[in-house]
């Protein structure tokens, strides 16, 4: 879907490449927080949801004093736009506080361009907060809040997105995405974020259990150029560590019970000058067994270790000395994430420019659906309808009642569509041609709209074309010979004045012998019954009650004319 979510972004979330965005949901205007970062409301991005304030007497930040919250539609999107194959850490935090006053935290789905990113569980006084990293997979990223669950409406309190150097977090496949299970500094005293993080990811500070000692370093700098992953000094200048080289350092991520693949990154740095007569070294143990060379923490620099590996509840992962070394392991920090499943590619990239189209003409009723079209599958939009291919397209178009005006645009791109349903809008103009050339078109509806114009000769010559409604049009000239294969031929095209029987009908010879056009009505009023459905299984004795009725009427329709004319 490279380059084609354009149709989804919004002219306000336009940001130049390699921008850090930071929505404060629920808010209005601009402002910086104690962190440096700048902060911009949202309430220019939904028409259709609420603003709320947090009734909680915790003492919280200001950004999570309000929240959005979403109770239409099946999902609901923050579109972004950066570059594609950009590397991203997503942040999406959730503050509950009670808002609705119900006392009833929901839980709701969390995807990211049509992939499932996580089932946010809220608390009542409690943040919580999901973080991923991610390379973009088009000009446009979407995050979406999707509901499952009746009255459980989702929110979000804040959304965060900050590019990552392209060389970080190497060992990522861009077909997977990480998930973020734990960030911590060992032996810090209070989180680290921006400014202390150039890519503001947030280190928060680990619980120490018995046995262990935190450390601090005494290097007055520590280069970090030497680590891929960059972290901050600030992160590097604590450590915790063990009174014994007999004994090891027990981390305890808190992995799942199902099992999962990790993504781990650990960090070392000695926190002191050691003489000749010390060393410290030690290896890395997953279940008792060494999954490492030795790792010698450097002064006054850091050393990064990556380990993947398939864990659950049952893993164990520690870090022990090696024979004849006299200081025990340390650790100042680690990032551990969840590898996600192969992420999808998103909906055909030719439905998606078709929709662009259809999204930039009827902007004031299609704007804010986003986020992928049919992904996931059970939050495809309404109005469309796909196929189950792994990439799937678009098969129906259902936008009646949808208030449209103006012309069609061009989305003769979507060439799987079998059903296109525009009725009871106010669509004007001509009837595009390039409807007549859609290959798989079965069924048209085109019924109380303001079409003007002749049928194209392309619908004519569609011979896979088997329903057209047209009823309630402004359409002039000749009915094509197609049309008189449907039945009732009237209902079809009721409404449209300009539309003649046969060519010679179409070409009344005036009173001075000159040819005249027909012509069409300027405006044609809505119909309030229900449109024809062709091709629908009727009982054959019906349709011979049809005919008899038919032929009946036509008759005493011609005799009432010839009484008329003899009177």
């Amino acid at each position: 879907m490279a380059g084609c979510l354009a149709f989804l972004f919004l002219a306000f979330l336009a940001f130049s490449a390699n921008a850090d965005v930071s929505f404060d949901c629920g808010a209005s205007g601009f402002y910086t927080d104690e962190n440096s970062i700048v902060w911009m409301g949202d309430e220019d991005l939904f028409k259709e949801s609420q603003a709320e304030v947090v009734q909680s007497s915790n003492t919280i930040s200001h950004v999570m004093s309000t929240l959005r919250v979403f109770t239409t539609r099946k999902k609901n999107c923050y579109s972004i736009s950066e570059g594609s194959g950009s590397l991203l850490l997503v942040r999406a935090s959730f503050f509950y506080g009670n808002y609705d006053k119900r006392s009833s935290p929901p839980s709701f789905d969390m995807h990211i361009d049509g992939n499932d990113w996580a089932t946010v569980k809220t608390s009542l006084d409690q943040l919580v907060y999901y973080e991923l990293v991610y390379v973009s997979k088009g000009d446009t990223t979407s995050i979406c809040l999707a509901q499952t669950q009746p009255k459980q409406f989702p929110f979000i309190s804040a959304l965060e997105v900050r590019n990552l150097d392209s060389k970080m977090y190497s060992y990522l496949d861009p077909k997977y995405a990480l998930f973020l299970r734990t960030r911590v500094a060992y032996g810090a005293k209070e989180t680290v974020r921006f400014p202390d993080d150039a890519y503001d990811r947030i280190w928060v500070p680990a619980v120490v259990g018995s046995g262990i000692t935190s450390v601090a370093s005494d290097a007055i700098i520590i280069d970090v150029d030497n680590a891929p992953d960059y972290p901050p000094q600030e992160v590097l200048q604590n450590a915790i560590t063990i009174s014994s080289t007999s004994d090891s350092i027990s981390l305890k991520p808190g992995f799942p019970d199902q099992e999962v693949s990790v993504y781990m990154n650990l960090y070392f740095s000695e926190v002191t000058q050691l003489d000749t007569t010390q060393n410290r070294s030690f290896k890395a143990y997953i279940d008792n067994k060494p999954v490492s060379d030795p790792i010698i923490p450097p002064y006054g620099e850091v050393t990064e270790m990556f380990i993947n590996f398939t864990a659950s509840s049952n893993t164990s992962f520690s870090l022990v000395a090696n024979p004849g070394s006299t200081l025990p392991p340390l650790v100042n920090a680690m990032e551990v994430f969840y590898i996600s499943d192969r992420l999808a590619d998103g909906t055909n990239i030719k439905d998606v420019e078709g929709l662009s189209e259809i999204q930039k003409a009827f902007s004031n009723a299609l704007q804010e659906w986003s986020g992928d079209p049919c992904l996931p599958s059970p939050y495809t939009w309404e109005w469309i309808s796909c196929s189950n291919d792994t990439i799937p397209r678009i098969t129906a178009l259902d936008l009646s009642s949808f208030d449209l005006s103006g012309e069609l645009p061009d989305f003769s791109s979507m060439d799987a569509l079998v059903t296109i349903d525009l009725q009871n809008n106010s669509i004007n103009g001509p009837i595009p041609d390039f409807l007549g050339a859609l290959p798989n078109l079965k069924e048209l509806n085109l019924a109380d709209n303001s079409f003007s114009g002749p049928i194209p000769p392309s619908i004519s010559t569609n011979k896979n074309l088997k329903l057209v409604d047209l009823h309630n049009n402004s359409l002039s000239g000749p009915i094509p010979d197609f049309l008189g294969a449907f039945p009732y031929l009237e209902e079809l095209v009721s409404g449209n004045p300009g539309l003649c029987v046969s060519s010679k009908s179409c070409k009344p010879t005036s009173t001075d012998g000159s040819k005249s056009s027909p012509t069409p009505s300027s405006s044609s009023e809505k119909s309030n019954k229900l449109p024809i459905i062709l091709g629908t299984t009727i009982p054959s004795s019906m349709i011979s009650s049809a005919i008899v009725a038919f032929i009946l009427h036509h008759r005493r329709k011609k005799a009432a004319i010839a009484a008329i004319t003899a009177g």
